[in-house]
Parts: structure tokens; C-alpha cells; sequence
């Protein structure tokens, strides 16, 4: 008998499955990413409407049998979409970093409310001109709840503190590095960046959104410092993180 549940959560991705559903991917805040079927969707945009647009925060509903990983989802309640501003080729590019980070670091059905809750915070705050420091934010953070992220104060190798100095990281090794340890082919990070990262994980994204002055050259170098690392363990390229390369 099919048991029916409802949660917080934020579409992911939408792919053709047979004629006219839709398979839908979906982090919910309360069973993780849940993977089901939106009948009809493709034939009917009466049903979902908007909400089946990536990255839409959501009230879900879906019914699930016991022993099937694929669920059918009956209801979305759209709660924000990202479609209420608009949605130029930075601003999409910056959504599309958010969900394929998402859908390659979580398994599905992993309850990970801190990184909902960052998520949401992440891509409400995607608008303007300012999408760099949100990505960055999100990029920086993520790679810390996942504990993926190194001790930017401490020499992987050697053990000695490095107090917010330059530090060089490596796209094939864990940690960060001082500069006489640093292994070959790895990347400067500038005591500047070190600094800017630890001012975002002291403060709250909205904090941060409302200082007048931020460091853009920083926040590209922390954004491809946080892509090494989260490619490294996902073993992937990040396809939508080419397009953010200058942002």
C-alpha cells in the first residue's frame, strides 16, 4: 500500500520518461533527494505549472510503495521560484552550478537540513548584479558540511600554522600548503582569499550581501579553490561552473 508524504524541497532536475512524464529529481528537507515520476507532465502544464523549474523551493507531495526507489509525485506547491526575477545566462549558469553540485554530493535519501537551509539562502539571494559572492558562499560552504573542506590555517604536510598567510593548494591532494611544502603544480591562494573565507564562515550570507565593499578577485579564487576540492572528491567535471568563470 502506497504511504503518502509531503516535505520542503528544492527541484533539482526534470528528464523525459516515457511519452509524457516527467522524472524528477528533488531535495526534500525532511527525506533527503527523492527521485519520482510527474505524470503527465509533459502534456499537461496545467498540473505542475512552474514548479517542476530547477532550483524552485516547493511544497511537495508524493506517494511511495514500500521497496521502490521511484516515488510518484502527485502535488508541488510552488513556495519561490526562481522565475520571479529575471533569468539571464549569469543568473541561469548560477542556478545550474547550485543544482548539479547537489544532485553529484548527496545520495539520495541523506537528510541534510544545513545544507537545505544553505541552499535555499544561496539561490534567493541569486539576484541583481552581485551573483558572485552567493555562488561563492554556497560553493565554500557546502565543501565544509560535506567535510571536505582543509584547516586554512594549518600546513597539510608539515603541521605548522600558517595564521591566514598565502597558502597553495593542489587539484590532486587533501589540504593546503606553505610555500616550501608546496607540492608541484599546485595553485596560490593569496592571504587575501584566506582572510575573505573566513569572514564567510563568520557571517551569514544576508549579512554579507549588505556590505558595500567585497573583494571580487578574492571571491573568484576561494569559488576555484571550492571547485577543486568539490571536483576532486565527486571525481567529475562541474560542467555549469565553466560559465562562472568570470563572474
Amino acid at each position: 500500500m502506497a504511504s503518502v508524504q509531503q516535505s520542503e524541497g528544492i527541484v533539482l532536475r526534470t528528464w523525459p520518461f516515457g511519452e509524457a512524464d516527467l522524472m524528477v529529481a528533488v531535495f526534500t528537507r525532511d527525506q533527503g533527494v527523492v527521485r519520482g515520476v510527474a505524470r503527465h507532465a509533459m502534456r499537461s502544464r496545467r498540473r505542475f505549472g512552474g514548479a517542476l523549474e530547477p532550483m524552485t523551493y516547493v511544497r511537495a507531495e508524493w506517494a511511495e510503495r514500500p521497496k521502490q526507489d521511484v516515488v510518484r509525485l502527485d502535488r508541488f506547491e510552488i513556495l519561490w521560484s526562481p522565475l520571479r526575477d529575471p533569468v539571464d545566462y549569469p543568473r541561469a549558469a548560477a542556478l545550474a552550478f547550485l543544482a548539479e553540485v547537489l544532485e553529484g554530493a548527496l545520495p539520495d535519501r541523506a537528510v541534510e537540513d544545513d545544507v537545505f537551509r544553505l541552499t535555499l539562502a544561496a539561490a534567493t539571494h541569486l539576484t541583481g548584479t552581485n551573483l558572485g559572492l552567493p555562488v561563492t558562499y554556497f560553493a565554500l560552504w557546502i565543501t565544509r558540511l560535506l567535510g571536505w573542506m582543509p584547516d586554512l590555517n594549518r600546513c597539510a604536510i608539515s603541521g605548522e600554522p600558517l595564521r591566514r598567510e598565502a597558502v597553495y593548494y593542489s587539484p590532486l591532494r587533501d589540504g593546503v600548503f606553505a610555500a616550501k611544502y608546496r607540492p608541484s603544480g599546485s595553485v596560490l591562494l593569496p592571504a587575501e582569499a584566506v582572510a575573505t573565507a573566513a569572514r564567510i564562515f563568520r557571517k551569514p550570507l544576508p549579512e554579507l550581501m549588505e556590505e558595500a565593499e567585497w573583494p571580487r578577485a578574492a571571491t573568484l579564487q576561494l569559488r576555484r579553490f571550492a571547485i577543486t576540492i568539490l571536483e576532486r572528491h565527486l571525481e567529475d567535471r562541474l560542467r555549469s561552473s565553466r560559465a562562472l568563470a568570470s563572474r
